[in-house]
């Protein structure tokens, strides 16, 4: 992979949240954040765990040393502390694509404009920055409440991808797929931005 594709370090910022590459020394603070179950009920992984989060998310950081992924934590610009965390996985230089995904919020935040802010900032470093052509996004077939959320940004469905993983419990997890292309950011972008408008409007 061309390392300058993503470059080290690479921090994106908003009115209300900071995007800041994940370090070793951050990840005990991050756990305190990742240690609530309700979190991972639909994830393939249970991260409320604490050996389950250290290996997935000292993963995670080795993977980033490969050029494989990139971890943020999602910090909250007025308190300081860090409320969940994002990333970009499946990342293929030479095809201009990648996919965000592995991202939780704690429920404080759930239905304020963190979410829309992560998504704004994360969709113009790939789109504007490194010139993507395409975004994937995906998330359990059953998992209405992140399906609806990916929906309302702008991605589109693109289909099922039967039995995709295997979660933890032995059960198999189908995966509901869908993707922002190059030729649809502006409008996505203009949405996303109305979205977060609105959204802090209705903060006061």
């Amino acid at each position: 992979m061309n390392d300058q594709w993503i470059p080290h370090p690479t921090i994106l910022i908003g009115e209300t949240v900071e995007l800041v590459p994940l370090e070793n020394e951050h990840l005990k603070e991050l756990y305190a954040a990742a240690s609530d179950k309700k979190l991972w009920e639909n994830i393939p992984v249970d991260c409320s765990n604490r050996e389950t989060f250290e290996r997935i998310y000292s993963a995670a950081i080795s993977e980033r040393e490969k050029r494989n992924q990139y971890p943020f934590m999602i910090i909250h610009k007025q308190s300081k502390k860090i409320i969940g965390s994002t990333r970009f996985f499946e990342i293929y230089p030479n095809d201009k694509k990648l996919e965000i995904g592995w991202t939780w919020i704690i429920t404080q935040y759930w239905a304020t404009e963190v979410n829309l802010e992560c998504k704004l900032l994360l969709l113009r470093f790939c789109f504007d920055v490194l010139k993507c052509r395409r975004v994937q996004l995906k998330t359990d077939q059953y998992n209405l409440r992140s399906r609806k959320a990916i929906e309302k940004i702008g991605g589109k469905f693109e289909g099922i991808l039967r039995k995709d993983r295997i979660k933890e419990n032995g059960v198999s997890r189908s995966a509901a797929y869908y993707s922002i292309i190059d030729d649809e950011w502006n409008e996505v972008k203009e949405n996303l931005t109305r979205m977060l408008e609105e959204k802090r409007k209705d903060r006061g």
